[in-house]
């Protein structure tokens, strides 16, 4: 019975083969209309590719740059302040590193470096070295103002006539009637259930 099973497998193989072969051969594959164009592909390798295979790429140093100061560095876009004096180690602030995108702090944790969220105040942070006083105070700015004013009067269009006004009556409320209960058909002894 082996024998049978390894014929089957061979000859599967060889139709498996040939069944690539004769459509690789025969067939072609369909063309590209006339009006499309081929992209240049030969600028796409002349790259470094450092970052591509791993490695970092060495940052690029500028001799005439100044350091930027250590307050342009952050950016506060929003905080989670405790209200109650007992949770004063549970906030949370929303920081922006040197234009990254922002990540959410807990009072503790490092920011950047030497750097560590110290306290959350209702609309700041303050950053600073782990066990040293602080050295950064971020600031969210306050809310614009909002815009207040007063609607002018209205004007009457010209040419259209004014609807005269109703009078007003004042609210009469109805006089109440007082109701007797009506006996039920049926049965009216006294104590009997109604269904």
């Amino acid at each position: 019975m082996s024998a049978r099973w390894i014929t089957l497998i061979v000859w599967a193989a060889v139709a498996a083969s040939a069944l690539f072969w004769g459509l690789k051969l025969l067939v072609k594959a369909p063309s590209a209309p006339p009006q499309v164009q081929v992209a240049d592909g030969g600028d796409g390798l002349r790259g470094d590719l450092t970052r591509l295979l791993g490695a970092d790429a060495p940052a690029p140093v500028a001799a005439g740059q100044p350091e930027p100061a250590a307050d342009a560095r952050f950016s506060l876009l929003g905080v989670v302040s405790p209200r109650s004096p007992q949770a004063a180690r549970e906030g949370v602030a929303l920081i922006a590193v040197d234009g990254k995108p922002a990540k959410a702090f807990r009072i503790g944790s490092v920011v950047d470096g030497q750097n560590v969220l110290q306290s959350v105040e209702p609309r700041g942070a303050t950053l600073g070295p782990r066990d040293g006083p602080s050295q950064v105070a971020l600031r969210i700015a306050p809310p614009a103002a909002a815009a207040t004013g007063t609607l002018p009067p209205p004007q009457s269009q010209a040419g259209s006539q004014a609807m005269p006004a109703l009078p007003v009556q004042p609210y009469m409320q109805p006089p109440a009637e007082v109701l007797q209960p009506q006996p039920m058909p049926g049965n009216n002894r006294p104590g009997a259930l109604q269904r």
